[in-house]
């Protein structure tokens, strides 16, 4: 019996995979989701370091705004907006355009 716990990174991951295409989460959302005592911080951490994760569509991750705050963490600082904006996302001045109709929400969306 593995009785490892999980730890924050692989949460925040799991949860981010569930994130459909062509919608976006906040890091906010995520910690309140995961109950992370960090909150959005600790999420932002983990998203910094998933992009080397291609499992892990980090770019649907955005501030509780609809910003993409962690766009310079990808190759380029437009790799962000073009991989949401191949699914369908408008961004605009580094905005979600539409953001609460994109928005997704672990609560209502996942049972974990």
């Amino acid at each position: 019996m593995n009785t490892e716990k999980p730890n924050y990174f692989d949460l925040v991951y799991q949860v981010v995979k569930e994130i459909p295409s062509g919608r976006v989460c906040s890091y906010g959302t995520i910690a309140n989701y995961l109950g992370l005592k960090s909150g959005a911080r600790m999420v932002g951490y983990a998203m910094n370091a998933a992009h080397t994760l291609p499992d892990v569509p980090a770019h649907r991750v955005v501030n509780r705004q609809g910003l993409l705050t962690g766009k310079n963490h990808f190759e380029t600082p437009t790799k962000m907006q073009e991989l949401l904006e191949a699914e369908g996302v408008k961004v605009v001045k580094d905005k979600v355009q539409d953001f609460e109709n994109l928005f997704w929400d672990p609560e209502k969306e996942l049972s974990l």
